[in-house]
């Protein structure tokens, strides 16, 4: 984002979350992302469904892998 004042879009939130969650995220980048004065709201909402998301696919995928 070239402007601190601009609201970041859902999609830039969400590969913003998505980096941070696998440890790519950039020291410049995160730094950008939360002096844009924006809520911190949409990073907590998308963090929240991606960590269901992925305990959800992990309980799925052992269930799998262990047969009743």
């Amino acid at each position: 984002m070239s402007e601190a004042n601009s609201k970041m879009s859902w999609w830039e939130v969400i590969k913003s979350v998505a980096a941070s969650m696998f440890g790519v995220q950039s020291e410049k980048k995160r730094q950008a992302d939360f002096s844009s004065h924006q809520s911190i709201l949409p990073f907590l909402i998308v963090g929240v469904v991606f960590v269901a998301l992925f305990v959800i696919s992990l309980i799925i995928f052992v269930k799998w892998l262990i047969p009743s």
